[in-house]
């Protein structure tokens, strides 16, 4: 099984779930999505993998959250998409995908689930 981690290497979060990942044997496929943000459709296949609306993935703390005015409950899913691809770090990680699932690293157990 294929496994492939959305990965901010300064976030905490992110390098402890990667270690556990690597403590485990596994071997990860790594996207550093700020670098290289997920596009439209591969966030929308993200979040249908989590279950999750796209608000559910936003990162409130952000500048970004505030200049987009994404806390407006009004802002259709679309934009909140559209957000996130022109600002990356809006978009909650670490991300983990492992076959046709996926779980978020907060905290970096939530990865084993899908292991």
């Amino acid at each position: 099984m294929s496994v492939t981690i959305y990965h901010n290497p300064r976030c905490s979060k992110s390098r402890q779930t990667l270690a556990l990942l690597e403590q485990r044997g596994i071997k990860p496929k790594i996207i550093e999505y700020l670098a290289t943000p997920p596009s439209a459709a591969e966030i929308k296949h993200l979040l249908k993998l989590l279950d999750l609306h796209p608000r559910d993935l936003l990162r409130t703390k952000e500048d970004e959250y505030r200049q987009a005015q994404l806390d407006d409950p009004n802002v259709s899913d679309a934009d909140i998409i559209h957000a996130m691809i022109k600002y990356p770090r809006l978009i909650e990680r670490p991300i983990v995908v492992a076959g046709n699932k996926a779980a978020l690293g907060r905290p970096p157990e939530n990865v084993l689930k899908i292991l």
